[in-house]
Formats: C-alpha cells, sequence, structure tokens
C-alpha cells in the first residue's frame, strides 16, 4: 500500500510513520508533504498513492484548499483534533479520520476501512455515493459552524487555573514545548500542539504566522517589512523571540488583519 502523508509537524510525521508500521508492514510511505503548494505539485508530478493521510491545518492553510487545485483521485483519511461527534457523519465512502494524537488501534481501523473500499476508487468502477470533493465541501461547512475553545486549564503552581481566551495574546513555541503569553503578560505551557491549537481557535481571532508563532488580532501592534517577503511583528506584550510572518503567508495575514 502506497501511502503519501501531509502532515506539517515533523515529529507528528516521525510518529505517523512508526504507527504505520507497526500495524501494516506492507504499508510504504512514497511521500511527504507539509504544505498545499507542496501537495499540489507532488500530486500531478506523481501517480496516485493508494491512500493520502492528511492533515487540516498545513504551513500554509487549510488542506481543504488542495482540492480546489487539482483533482484528488485517492482515498483520503483527515487527521485532525475536532471532536468525534463533529466529525461522525464523514465516516463514509472512502473518507476517513483520525483524531489525534493517533492511536494505533484508530489507525488500524481506518487502514481495514480503506480496504474494503478502495475498489470503489479504481479506474472504470462505479463511483461512490459522496465524491471526495463533495465531502469535503461538507466538512468545511460543518467546520464553520464548530463551537470553538473558550478557555485553557493550565497549571499555576501546585493549583490549576482557567484562562479565557480572550486574555491570551499568542502562542509559541520553545524547544519541545508550546506556550502562551497573556496581555498581563503571564506565560504558561500548553499541552496541545499547533495544529491542535489552530483547530481549536477562532480563525477570525487567532492565525498562525509560522510553525512556531499563533497570533491574536489584537496582540499585533507593529508590522515591519523583513528580508525574504517576510514580515517582523512587534507583539504586546513583548517577546524575546522573532515573530516572523512566513513568505507563503503574508498574503492571507493581510487580509485577515484587516477584515
Amino acid at each position: 500500500m502506497n501511502i503519501l502523508i501531509v502532515e506539517d509537524e515533523e515529529l507528528a510525521i516521525k510518529k505517523l510513520k512508526k504507527t504505520l508500521s507497526a500495524v501494516d508492514e506492507n504499508a510504504v510511505v512514497v511521500g511527504e508533504s507539509d504544505s498545499i503548494k507542496g501537495t499540489v505539485s507532488w500530486l500531478e508530478k506523481n501517480p496516485a498513492p493508494d491512500l493520502i493521510l492528511m492533515d487540516i491545518e498545513l504551513a500554509d492553510g487549510q488542506s481543504f484548499e488542495i482540492f480546489n487545485h487539482t483533482k484528488v483521485k485517492s482515498p483520503v483519511i483527515f487527521i485532525t483534533s475536532y471532536d468525534e461527534y463533529a466529525l461522525k457523519a464523514f465516516k463514509v465512502n472512502s473518507i476517513d479520520y483520525l483524531l489525534k494524537p493517533v492511536q494505533k488501534e484508530d489507525l488500524e481501523q481506518a487502514l481495514e476501512k480503506f480496504r474494503q473500499v478502495k475498489n470503489l476508487y479504481q479506474a472504470d468502477t462505479v463511483a461512490p455515493k459522496l465524491s471526495v470533493e463533495e465531502i469535503v465541501k461538507e466538512l468545511q461547512q460543518k467546520l464553520q459552524t464548530k463551537e470553538y475553545r473558550k478557555r485553557f486549564l493550565v497549571k499555576l503552581g501546585q493549583k490549576l487555573v482557567s484562562i479565557e481566551v480572550e486574555e491570551i495574546a499568542y502562542f509559541f513555541s520553545d524547544g519541545r514545548l508550546n506556550f502562551f503569553k497573556t496581555y498581563d503578560n503571564r506565560k504558561f505551557v500548553v499541552d496541545y500542539t499547533m495544529d491542535e491549537l489552530c483547530e481549536m481557535l477562532r480563525p477570525d481571532s487567532f492565525f498562525r504566522i509560522s510553525r512556531s508563532f499563533l497570533v491574536s488580532v489584537n496582540s499585533v501592534s507593529q508590522i515591519h517589512d523583513y528580508f525574504g517577503n517576510r514580515l517582523l511583528l512587534e507583539l504586546k506584550p513583548e517577546i524575546d523571540k522573532e515573530a516572523v510572518v512566513s513568505r507563503e503567508k503574508v498574503s492571507e495575514f493581510k487580509t485577515w488583519l484587516g477584515k
């Protein structure tokens, strides 16, 4: 079974490969991509894989955009942090989903479902009840109405405190840990990946400017041109790390900030 992995976090790719090897010795990862642009290019230059494992949040946007740029001929299993209730309706035909962190048992079940329906995606066979594009469109509509995170429960010394999302200025990575800072300059460790945080927070309030930064709209105080056609942000409260908008996200960031 030839598999394409679409995921923008290196650690997540390594874990997914390890889990794949454990559940199916015949699974071969024939390609990896961390962006919409890279995935479109890969699909147009290579034979269609048997299966695609696709994260929703990528370096340059949501993976749904891939379907707007090229024909996806392979079954897709989405990888997501959305709760099971919101996605239950989409466990149909050849589309499935895995919740992060991906569990061995869940991956085994998803691969078994793929084996049962893969003949529907072979040439000259009867099409499934819903096409990949139709299911993706419905999924997007469903996600637009989802409820977003309102607060985070975090450790403060020996106790737990609840922090409202409205109090959070930005999230950032430092080493292997992710943190957030509040507007009153308090710093907390958060036990979620950047991908998971992106999916928990309202997209009109928070924007992922790079792999290591997720900023709120009210935290941006100054914007400067930066080398490589990027942008350098001054954030409030201040941080001793460079908050740089990656080149591929500059246009989207400007649109987001101007809404």
